[in-house]
């Protein structure tokens, strides 16, 4: 398959379809789209000001901001003078994380937004290379080495004024295996690696994305992930942009907040027919359903719920859905969607057609809540490093619980510790192979070594295969439970049917190094377990109190052991023994959280060390130890 540029497929989507809308973006009262045709025009003129500037070829520019338009139009501009974006989570706070991430790119340019600029002005003094900071928001006062978006423009027809053909010859000068990105991790070590995609990387992303599900050229998106990870770049605006469709950005507000509450409002305004989520999201979408349900109370949320379980049954696992005596509930269904799930679906524009999800282990019954009000919600795998889809659920083929079908054009195996290929069914390292794997870690040659192996991508995730093609992730193969035997076991699937299967735990943790038993730390619900230990156990909440609510978190754990209702589920050995409660929840404030709301395993047993190390003495196993009662406060 030939090699192309992304601009390329700017370029050849703009001669297809000219006059058709591809941005969305709303800055007043209504959103408002701009062509194809005006896309590709505004690129050619922010890159002609870059060129003003004296942007090189392989020059570093940073991109922190909300998105928007300008991220989009910022990004191609850069491309086409062949610099390379370095895109930045506006997450990421000021101190150790910006700066690392600036100076390791060796960034030399910088675009922000206004309301990202409090923390570019804090470091500017610890950022000596930086040469100019442009933003994309105008602002009253400009500070040294700061101009506007709007500048750059200016100096951008100025340019083109002089030198009409500059910005394509640059262009006709990258090439399909030029960086076009520098993505950093987000830090589940001490130093987040800078992961160098390629323009190639993309297209053929995009490409093999494309053998997955069909895009109309009708089809709209709104962009609710953030724009600088590679699942918004390619499930995103390129994958809409190689189809001729179009893709909005949520309303930008005075801080994060805002945002999120703007995104329910502008999913109803924009009217998508695709969103990615991820399982955050997702958990919350389906929470405000459910509470709006519960707010109805009375016959429809009695009819509601058993509209919901009819669903459940007839679906299956999607791809047998309505198989046997199944068939009979069909026109029950086709009535319950029309009085009910139709009506749900209006809290997404009511032209929802699916969501693509990109989180590995999405809770089955998420995917079967979603599939049942007729927005199914289809599980996908990938990660940064191929950047990033690998596998995913569609409208064309799907099994709900796995990660999806292949994309074409990629190998992939499951590998055991030896690195053999395993048949079927076996449990290994996922390793794949294809044009989408990354060029390397930027300056970390050791680390690519190590990721990259034979041509092979190293995921560091383990999962399984079935028959007929389907990929299960099961967890990290890195981040196994290891016991004093030498026995392995993934801890991502109890943790998540622990935290999932009861009210009063939030958050858990399992580790077990080669020691005698598993252990937990456990982030409890407190104000549901005061609420228990009220109206339940008609205690207050002192020393007894605390006590119950501590007996009541053990109780949970417990209905996964001999005689509890979920026994089997998991082998014994690799539940907690030991528990220890945690007084504050694992966030992206306290670090142990990263952007894409993972807990950071190795950061969380770090800061709580002490902690796992007390499970292993004496008087651990009993969960109302002293430890576990200050916890509670």
């Amino acid at each position: 398959m030939k090699k192309t540029t992304i601009i390329d497929l700017l370029n050849e989507s703009v001669e297809k379809y000219a006059s058709n809308p591809f941005l969305w973006e709303k800055t007043q009262q209504t959103y408002l789209s701009t062509s194809y045709a005006e896309t590709k025009q505004l690129c050619h003129q922010a890159a002609a000001g870059l060129m003003a500037l004296g942007v090189q070829k392989d020059q570093k520019i940073a991109l922190l901001s909300e998105g928007r338009n300008a991220w989009i139009i910022g990004e191609l501009a850069i491309l086409h003078v062949g610099a390379v974006n370095v895109p930045l989570s506006i997450k990421l706070e000021e101190s150790n994380d910006l700066i690392f991430r600036l100076k390791h790119s060796e960034s030399t340019y910088l675009l922000v937004s206004g309301t990202q600029l409090r923390k570019i002005r804090a470091i500017l003094s610890d950022l000596p290379n930086i040469q100019k900071v442009i933003i994309l928001d105008d602002q009253d006062v400009y500070e040294d080495r700061e101009m506007s978006w709007n500048q750059l423009m200016a100096m951008g027809t100025s340019y083109l004024t002089e030198h009409p053909d500059a910005v394509v010859q640059s262009a006709a000068s990258v090439l399909p295996d030029d960086l076009a990105n520098i993505s950093y991790t987000s830090g589940t070590t001490a130093d987040p690696k800078g992961i160098m995609l390629t323009h190639r990387n993309y297209t053929a992303n995009v490409e093999q994305a494309l053998t997955l599900m069909n895009i109309p050229t009708s089809y709209r998106t709104l962009i609710i992930l953030p724009l600088d990870h590679c699942f918004a770049h390619v499930a995103g605006f390129y994958s809409f942009m190689a189809s001729g469709a179009s893709v909005g950005t949520v309303q930008v507000g005075k801080g994060g907040m805002e945002i999120l509450k703007n995104i329910p409002i502008n999913i109803k305004e924009l009217k998508p027919n695709l969103l990615l989520s991820v399982p955050a999201l997702a958990k919350n979408f389906k929470k405000n359903i459910e509470t709006a349900i519960q707010t109805k109370g009375g016959i429809t949320e009695k009819l509601f719920n058993f509209a919901l379980h009819t669903a459940y049954a007839y679906n299956k696992d999607g791809f047998n859905k309505g198989q046997g005596i199944q068939i009979l509930k069909k026109p029950l269904l086709w009535l319950f969607d029309k009085i009910l799930f139709s009506k749900v679906r209006e809290a997404f524009g009511g032209q929802l057609d699916f969501f693509i999800g990109g989180g590995a282990l999405l809770d089955i019954e998420l995917q079967r809540f979603f599939y049942a009000i007729g927005v199914p919600m289809f599980q996908g795998y990938g990660l940064s490093e191929a950047t990033p889809i690998i596998s995913s659920n569609s409208l064309k083929r799907h099994k709900l619980g796995s990660s999806g079908h292949l994309v074409q054009w990629l190998e992939l195996k499951i590998c055991d510790t030896d690195g053999n290929a395993l048949p079927p069914y076996e449990k290994g390292e996922i390793v794949i192979q294809g044009e989408n794997v990354m060029a390397g870690y930027y300056k970390n040659e050791k680390a690519t070594a190590e990721t990259i192996r034979n041509g092979w991508l190293h995921t560091g995730d383990m999962g399984y295969t079935d028959v007929d093609g389907f990929l299960y992730v099961t967890g990290r193969f890195k981040s196994l439970l290891i016991s004093s035997d030498g026995e392995k076991y993934s801890p991502e699937g109890i943790e998540e049917a622990l935290a999932d299967g009861s009210k009063y735990i939030e958050q858990v943790v399992l580790h077990n190094n080669q020691s005698p038993y598993t252990t937990a730390l456990l982030v409890p619900n407190k104000e549901l377990l005061k609420q228990y230990v009220l109206k339940e156990k008609h205690l207050m909440w002192d020393e007894a109190g605390k006590k119950a609510a501590l007996l009541k978190l053990q109780e949970e754990i417990n209905e996964y052991v001999k005689g509890g209702k979920y026994a089997g589920q998991f082998p014994e050995r690799w539940l907690p023994t030991a528990i220890a409660v945690i007084s504050e929840p694992f966030s992206e404030q306290n670090g142990l959280v990263n952007s894409t709301m993972k807990i950071m395993r190795s950061k969380v047993e770090e800061r709580f060390a002490d902690r796992i190390a007390a499970l292993y003495q004496n008087g651990a196993k009993d969960i109302g130890n002293a430890l576990n009662m200050g916890a509670l406060g």
